[in-house]
């Protein structure tokens, strides 16, 4: 039987094993066997400066735009900071504008200025109109590069230009835009299927579909991926002032979503974004994202403690109030947190706005009452089985079902109110909430304690 003499491709999962070979076929073969975005991260981040250097030489177009492309973009901003200015914009020209722009961004001021200064001037000076834009708006993420046509020319003058475009510009959306002139406002989109079936003297007046979707260049990105997921599109045109300016394909849609998501759960987690991965932040990082919420989260928890020393007659008339404090701060806490995170994420995805409160309202407090109804049941046997007496278990059943609807109320306002004066309503969630909550519930139960319990009165 005659053997197979295929030779088998060696497999290459070490990023230094790349720098020891020192060819393209090394490389090539690292990027195939390591397709993790976050694995080639990670070893890309612990190289050293010189062996940082002797990669990028082992680059070429194709491999620094994969990898640069896959890998997180504080890695990217490191290793061009061991780069001198030129070698960096040489990097940065084998990306697409909007991912160039997205590095450029968090750059130094200086770095990115020296950089700019070595880029071609065309190039340049689109990267440097992408700058422009303010962070986290549709503009900023957008490509400029894009695929357009007049309304007044013929099918085949459109796909002639469509061919003289493609060189410069990304096809990555299904149809192709039409504007018009002088303005370049965006007028319509014709699909290329239409193009291909329709006779070559067709005008694309005729051909185009009116009904765009679109989005303002300074609208913030979230609603540009909103609005394209809720089309089903494969991109989005951006606006402004009428004007074609650029289009968000849906692989910019998912970074978007993925930073907007890190972000919120940050965010209800009481700490400032980390703009970096968690590994590769400093315990100084770490601290400052931290400090700020956590000291006024501790100012604001000083009230519970004032409340406390203010009900300190009845905690002594009765020890056994004490026994079910946790227990009831704790469920008003995680009630509001329950409701905070659905509605900040129904807020998000553009689901719930302010003309909605009151139906926001009227289904959380229709919830809480169901709530409220079930924890009371077994806070009522907890205190009988606790043997505290009638009075204290009516007592905590009573107060549990005041914490709940309270909480129901407040969470369910609080979120839009926020949103309303111009503050991100994930900061309200979690943390703050509970701590909001953990002070009137307690002035809630001692005062419904006052009432209930004959001694107290």
């Amino acid at each position: 039987m005659r053997q197979n003499t295929t030779p088998t491709p060696r497999t290459t999962t070490d990023l230094r094993d790349v720098l020891v070979a020192s060819t393209d076929a090394a490389v090539q073969t690292w990027l195939r066997d390591v397709a993790g975005s976050w694995d080639r991260t990670e070893q890309v981040d612990d190289l050293t400066d010189a062996e940082v250097r002797r990669l990028v030489a082992l680059l070429t177009p194709e491999t620094s735009r994969e990898l640069f492309d896959s890998i997180d973009t504080s890695s990217v901003v490191t290793v061009l900071s061991v780069l001198s200015p030129a070698v960096g914009a040489g990097l940065l020209d084998s990306l697409d504008h909007d991912r160039s722009a997205e590095i450029l961004r968090r750059l130094p001021a200086d770095e990115r200025r020296d950089v700019l200064d070595r880029t071609g001037a065309v190039r340049s000076a689109t990267l440097r109109g992408l700058l422009a834009w303010p962070d986290d708006s549709a503009g900023s993420r957008m490509d400029p590069t894009v695929v357009s046509v007049t309304q007044t020319m013929t099918v085949a003058e459109a796909v002639e230009t469509i061919r003289d475009q493609a060189r410069t510009a990304t096809l990555d959306n299904d149809e192709v835009l039409v504007t018009a002139l002088p303005d370049h406002r965006l007028v319509g989109v014709v699909s290329y299927l239409d193009l291909v079936l329709a006779e070559p003297g067709v005008v694309i007046g005729d051909l185009m579909d009116t009904d765009v979707v679109s989005v303002g260049a300074l609208a913030d990105q979230e609603v540009a991926a909103r609005l394209l997921t809720e089309h089903d599109l494969s991109g989005i045109p951006v606006v402004h002032e009428g004007e074609l300016v650029g289009v968000i394909s849906v692989e910019d849609v998912v970074d978007i979503l993925d930073q907007e998501m890190t972000e919120d759960a940050e965010r209800q987690g009481g700490s400032s974004p980390l703009e970096v991965p968690y590994l590769r932040a400093s315990p100084l990082r770490l601290f400052r994202k931290r400090i700020t919420w956590l000291l006024m989260l501790f100012l604001a928890a000083m009230y519970t403690g004032t409340v406390m020393e203010h009900f300190e007659s009845e905690l002594e008339g009765v020890v056994a109030l004490m026994f079910f404090v946790p227990l009831l701060i704790g469920t008003g806490g995680n009630t509001g947190t329950q409701i905070t995170t659905t509605l900040i994420r129904a807020m998000a995805m553009g689901q719930v706005r302010m003309r909605d409160m009151f139906r926001v309202v009227r289904k959380e407090m229709a919830t809480g009452v169901l709530i409220a109804a079930t924890v009371a049941s077994v806070a009522w046997v907890r205190a009988l089985v606790q043997g505290v007496g009638t009075d204290v278990a009516l007592t905590v059943s009573l107060s549990v079902v005041a914490i709940v609807l309270w909480t129901s109320l407040v969470a369910s306002v609080l979120p839009l109110v926020i949103k309303k004066v111009g503050i991100d309503p994930a900061v309200v969630s979690g943390p703050l909430i509970t701590t909001v909550i953990d002070g009137t519930g307690l002035i809630i139960y001692f005062s419904i304690a006052r009432v209930v319990i004959d001694q107290l009165g």
